[in-house]
């Protein structure tokens, strides 16, 4: 095999690997302290595209998105007011898609 062949079988495999759609990882992915990860600003980036895959996090059990949370109902003024602050942070779940709409 000489040089020139190298070169070419160097150009198809980074072509392949720079023109996917997609990276798959078969090894862990470490990243070093005081490193960030950025993301786009315009349509955003989801970590799980669906509600059956798993996710967790600082070191617990992965699992699934979790169920749907009713919001509670009737009670007195003080009930109403607590009732509130669960909404907001029923939303702030549900937005994050850590819990069912």
């Amino acid at each position: 095999m000489n040089e020139e062949r190298i070169r070419e079988i160097i150009r198809e495999e980074l072509a392949n690997f720079v023109f996917v759609d997609r990276l798959l990882v078969h090894k862990n992915v470490q990243i070093l302290d005081a490193r960030n990860i950025q993301l786009g600003k315009t349509n955003g980036t989801k970590l799980g595209t669906e509600a059956t895959q798993k996710l967790a996090f600082f070191g617990s059990v992965p699992v699934v998105q979790q169920s749907a949370i009713a919001a509670a109902s009737g009670g007195t003024p003080a009930d109403i007011e607590v009732r509130a602050v669960v909404v907001l942070i029923l939303t702030a779940l549900r937005n994050l898609g850590l819990i069912a709409t």
